[in-house]
């Protein structure tokens, strides 16, 4: 079975209008015939910001934010998935959270980002709230979806959930830092998790010049299969042969072979 997904590599528009901008990108990826795109993470934030600055920008699931992208969904046809920063009912510090929305414009599920970026000298845990459980997967025209967040791309046990809930497709909006062998680490962490757990993964950074861009495409092999071309703004179109995932289980049956009384 085949599905055209899109990665949507993009900053922070010029003036600010966010749910315009997701409405251009959708209006593009529905013009080459995909079905899903995704976006990165800090799609609401024009930079790094405080935790008073989030909270300031910081929406609930039903605000106009959300809103906004659901009617780019349902007009385009797509399935999207996005990040957002989620208001805290108590006041304190927002959530960064994933969203998914279906192609008649509701939400089919939302992740909150487990495990929080707190190294070289950022400390994401002093601006926003953890979350307490993985997501649960959602069925989908193109395969079973699973989510991360960026930082969780170095913590195995995030794919391995999705992959033991029969996900074959994986998305990972991320904003990448760039620095020393950080591209190699996007690169070849977003391949490891597409063969450890024989799926497919869709890392989208984003773009700027702070961030390693490299939104990538790898299939259950690991391979390559559509990547951006810098860290520029750009839309990265590709077709998924979902059975692919059937046949890398079949011949490399990885996730029957898992002893897992010796790993705990």
């Amino acid at each position: 079975m085949g599905a055209m997904i899109a990665l949507a590599q993009c900053g922070y528009p010029v003036d600010g209008n966010v749910s315009a901008q997701v409405a251009a990108w959708c209006e593009k990826a529905a013009a080459q015939g995909a079905e899903l795109v995704v976006f990165p993470e800090d799609l609401m934030s024009p930079r790094p910001l405080t935790a008073e600055e989030l909270r300031a920008i910081a929406e609930p699931l039903d605000g106009p934010f959300v809103r906004g992208i659901a009617d780019a969904a349902r007009c385009s046809g797509l399935w999207v998935v996005f990040t957002m920063y989620k208001r805290d009912g108590a006041g304190g510090c927002p959530h960064n959270v994933a969203v998914v929305i279906d192609d008649g414009g509701c939400v089919r599920g939302i992740y909150q980002k487990t495990h929080l970026y707190d190294a070289h000298g950022v400390y994401e845990s002093a601006r926003t709230v953890a979350g307490d459980k993985l997501f649960e997967p959602v069925d989908t025209p193109f395969g079973r979806l699973g989510l991360g967040i960026c930082y969780d791309l170095r913590f195995p046990e995030v794919a391995r959930a999705a992959a033991l809930a029969g996900c074959t497709v994986l998305a990972l909006p991320s904003a990448w830092y760039d620095g020393p062998e950080k591209a190699a680490h996007w690169e070849t962490l977003l391949r490891a998790r597409a063969i450890e757990n024989e799926l497919f993964v869709l890392g989208v950074c984003r773009a700027g010049e702070r961030y390693v861009g490299m939104s990538l495409v790898a299939d259950p092999l690991g391979r390559i299969v559509a990547h951006a071309q810098g860290k520029g703004e750009e839309l990265v179109v590709c077709e998924l042969d979902t059975d692919e995932v059937l046949r890398a289980r079949a011949a490399m049956p990885v996730l029957e072979h898992l002893r897992p009384e010796l790993y705990r």
